[in-house]
């Protein structure tokens, strides 16, 4: 079958190919759309864990880019997957010692998402991980308090919407689809590029599942409480330690827009990497200029340096891509980022002999593939992919995500295009897809 499809496509003849196809013994296209359609939109929606915001307008909104990006995009999914996991498991390590080891994975996921906030005399604002580790070190919070603040691994859950029989519902249909694709090659019958495509999506699928198991799922309300009086130096500190106001609610103009629902969530890492950059620019001046002045503060030692984002600027640029350090430079978990990166448009080589409506559109499948993967593969290369435009690197690097995305862009639409004219072996059934062990 395989060299019949060769001939196919290479030839360039559509004479033996088939359009849409009706409902008869064997398969007709609206299964085949149904049934794809219905696994990608399982693979891609229940996958989605958002960060928590109170407006409702906002939530969904939220929500839907998220999905949209899971569709365009599943990599980078699975990798931020991996990041807040790592991040989570982070903090659960720090807290351990004021917490006595009760901080857990849930909590460190909620914390993450917004899930804890302070009110204020205009509204609420979100206390960011390293800002609550720091109330807890500082003893301002006393950890067995954690159930009055809404912290306790029960309440969170009862809060949340992480259905573990809707993944496991989703797990199955995907499962069975993986199934029934497997048992079409070794009936050496096609797959056709819409099924390829949705097979593209499981190892993503299975990635961002893996990391996100115990993140909590569309908590629509966070938990709310007061804080301690505190210090001016205290307090200078601890704002100093925001990584954002942006998504705080007290009714600024900036967080009331509707543009924050395409914000990502800022990370410890990248604040911890702005501290660090700040602090040697700081210290770069100083020993270029020694003086004594009241105004110049000492620097910092610990991890909570008094630093205001605002004022500072090492590095001019767009941020592109900003990968956790723990997580890139493991000799474990990056090099798997990596393939799970790749493994999208790779999985998309299955149908390099499929038949094509037209030879052009053959080339274009192939190219885009072939494109999409080393623009991907090189793209995480770069632990902080900043463009600057007097770098003369930039070019590459606003090169490499609009290649892949251009690639992604011709694969999507090359996917439903090809079923205009297709193999006809398609359409026909190997005896174990009869039974109904399936969804759709």
């Amino acid at each position: 079958m395989a060299t019949n499809n060769q001939n196919l496509t290479d030839s360039g003849n559509s004479s033996d190919l088939v359009g849409w196809k009706p409902e008869t013994t064997g398969r007709g296209t609206l299964t085949l759309l149904t049934s794809c359609l219905a696994t990608i939109m399982l693979c891609t929606w229940i996958v989605i864990h958002p960060r928590i915001c109170k407006r409702k307008k906002h939530r969904l909104l939220h929500k839907l880019v998220l999905w949209l990006k899971t569709i365009v995009a599943p990599e980078f999914i699975a990798v931020e997957a991996a990041q807040e996991w790592t991040q989570a498991r982070k903090v659960a390590k720090e807290a351990s010692t004021t917490t006595n080891g009760e901080l857990g994975s849930v909590q460190a996921f909620y914390i993450g998402m917004f899930g804890l906030q302070y009110r204020t005399l205009y509204g609420t604002k979100i206390i960011w991980p390293n800002q609550f580790l720091w109330l807890l070190e500082q003893g301002l919070l006393d950890w067995r308090d954690h159930e009055q603040w809404g912290l306790s691994v029960d309440a969170i859950k009862d809060k949340g919407n992480s259905d573990t029989t809707a993944k496991l519902f989703a797990a199955s249909q995907v499962f069975w689809f993986v199934a029934q694709s497997v048992m079409r090659v070794v009936y050496n019958l096609p797959l056709s590029p819409l099924e390829v495509m949705t097979l593209s999506y499981v190892p993503l699928f299975a990635v961002a599942n893996f990391y996100w198991w115990t993140k909590p799922r569309d908590i629509e309300t966070p938990s709310e409480i007061n804080l301690p009086k505190m210090t001016s130096e205290q307090e200078t500190v601890f704002d100093s330690l925001a990584l954002d106001n942006q998504f705080d609610s007290e009714g600024t103009s900036k967080q009331e827009s509707i543009w924050g629902i395409w914000a990502l969530t800022p990370r410890l890492f990248e604040k911890e990497a702005m501290d660090t950059a700040f602090e040697k620019l700081k210290q770069e001046q100083y020993t270029q200029e020694p003086r004594l002045d009241q105004n110049i503060l000492p620097f910092s030692t610990t991890k909570y340096a008094c630093l205001d984002p605002s004022d500072m600027h090492p590095e001019q640029g767009t941020v592109l891509a900003h990968w956790d350090p723990e997580l890139y430079h493991s000799r474990f978990l990056w090099p798997l980022c990596c393939l799970a990166g790749i493994s999208f448009p790779a999985l998309h080589l299955i149908s390099w002999n499929s038949a094509f409506p037209t030879l052009i559109e053959t080339w274009l499948w192939r190219t885009a593939t072939i494109a999409s993967m080393i623009s991907m593969l090189l793209f995480m290369q770069f632990e902080r992919l900043v463009v600057k435009w007097c770098d003369p690197w930039t070019i590459v690097k606003i090169l490499l995500p609009s290649t892949y995305m251009v690639g992604r862009m011709v694969l999507l639409v090359g996917t439903f295009a090809a079923l205009r004219a297709t193999d006809p072996g398609v359409y026909d059934t190997c005896p174990a897809s009869t039974y109904w062990l399936h969804i759709m």
